[in-house]
C-alpha cells in the first residue's frame, strides 16, 4: 500500500478537501474522494489490478495515483465537483457519481 495525497483547496469560499489513496495489492484500486465540510461529494475509483506484479508497477501506481488526484483538483477547479453543480445535476435528473 502507498502513501496517498491530501489537498485543500479553497474554492467559492469554501475549503475542500481531497483524498487520494491506494487500497493495497488484496484490493488493487485508487481511491479519491472529494470532502466539503466534512461529507464525501464526489469519488472517483481506478483499478490497477491489470498491472500488478509487472516490472515497475508500483512506479506506476504513483503515477496513476497522482493523476487522479490531479484531475480531482482540476475538475473542483473547473467548477465540476462542487456542491452547486450536484445540486444542479440532480435537478436535471442526471446520476450522480
Amino acid at each position: 500500500m502507498l502513501l496517498g495525497f491530501n489537498t485543500n483547496i479553497i474554492y467559492n469560499e469554501d475549503t475542500y478537501h481531497i483524498q487520494t489513496e491506494d487500497n493495497g495489492l488484496k484490493n488493487p484500486v485508487i481511491i479519491s474522494h472529494l470532502y466539503l465540510k466534512g461529507e464525501i461529494i464526489a469519488t472517483k475509483k481506478n483499478s490497477y489490478a491489470d498491472i500488478v506484479g509487472k516490472p515497475g508497477y508500483q512506479e506506476k501506481i504513483k503515477k496513476m495515483m497522482a493523476e487522479q488526484h490531479s484531475s480531482m483538483i482540476e475538475e473542483l477547479l473547473a467548477g465540476r465537483s462542487t456542491e452547486e453543480d450536484k445540486s444542479e445535476e440532480t435537478e436535471k435528473g442526471k446520476a450522480i457519481q
